[in-house]
């Protein structure tokens, strides 16, 4: 029930309109929508002022000081240190080359992989559910204790293999070469993250009309039509989500990379994630490492949303 009270002014003939809603007026249940949307957005707002945004300012505003870390004193330098980083780095160039070439390596083995199980256990299989939670489990496992675990099976574990079988895939030196402790970590990290991107694919193959499908077959599709010209147009939005995190958590591995091979052999592994942690915590250039930080962050965000636009671009298509 919505009423519009007027009041008189003398000989004015000046009203005032007051609506009024529900028996209430709507000034005041305007802002008791404010004050609810405050209730609940307001802490969530809050924490990530505090915890993402005056940081992220922080760091910027330190990626332009000499400052060490720990020492009072921060010293203003301008853009010494992003001059720094692009004419005399050498060693955070390589550790970005590593780094996009694992990124691309990452991503399409895992989610090679995960598409796969998603198509493979989506299926009328008695024990889906069981060999879904399996392969989601190493998802689970924190990476610094899962490149430990991996590490001792490179080492020890391929090298009895390898003394049993004879067979040479078993005797290569898999942390202790740049070639074979590059593929050592994309196969961990594609083995952890592939169940977590199984995950997301059958929640979108599910969601595909089976009736689609039977008549595709009816028409005398094959199996690989009936994936690459309705399965996959159909779940593209799947296929973003898992290229962005994927991406993402790739470019940013650390704790793998580090529980592996910490870098090595001689720098030939070394992650930008790691490369900043140690410019910053290790040599005490907390300037220097923050303005890598900086790089790296704007590098990501501009080739994540790239990547997004483009999938994006392939939904609205198909």
């Amino acid at each position: 029930m919505e009423t519009k009270v007027e009041s008189g002014l003398g000989e004015s003939n000046v009203g005032t309109k007051v609506k009024i809603v529900d028996g209430k007026p709507k000034r005041k249940l305007k802002w008791k929508s404010i004050l609810a949307y405050t209730a609940f957005v307001g802490p969530a707002l809050l924490f990530f002022l505090v915890i993402q945004i005056v940081p992220f300012l922080m760091g910027v505003y330190y990626s332009f000081t000499s400052w060490n870390g720990v020492s009072s004193v921060v010293e203003w330098v301008g853009l010494d240190n992003y001059k720094r980083i692009f004419t005399n780095d050498k060693i955070f160039y390589d550790s970005f080359l590593f780094t996009t070439k694992f990124m691309f390596a990452a991503v399409i083995i895992s989610n090679i992989i995960g598409f796969g199980l998603a198509l493979l256990l989506n299926a009328a299989l008695k024990t889906k559910n069981i060999l879904r939670t399996v392969f989601f489990i190493p998802n689970v496992i924190g990476g610094l204790l899962l490149g430990f675990i991996w590490q001792f099976i490179f080492v020890r574990g391929f090298a009895s293999v390898g003394e049993a079988t004879n067979l040479s895939f078993f005797k290569l030196p898999w942390l202790g070469d740049e070639t074979t402790a590059f593929w050592g970590i994309v196969i961990v990290f594609a083995w952890q993250i592939s169940g977590y991107m199984m995950i997301i694919y059958i929640a979108a193959l599910q969601g595909v009309d089976n009736s689609l499908l039977e008549a595709a077959r009816i028409d005398g599709a094959s199996n690989f039509t009936l994936v690459t010209k309705i399965i996959i147009p159909l779940i593209l939005p799947a296929f973003t989500i898992c290229f962005f995190l994927t991406i993402s958590m790739a470019f940013k591995i650390f704790d793998l990379n580090l529980s592996l091979t910490g870098g090595g052999p001689f720098n030939s592994t070394q992650s930008v994630a790691i490369n900043i942690y140690s410019e910053a915590f290790q040599n005490n250039r907390y300037g220097l490492g923050t303005a890598k930080a900086i790089i790296f962050f704007v590098v990501v965000a501009i080739f994540t949303t790239f990547q997004v636009m483009a999938t994006k671009k392939r939904e609205v298509e198909a």
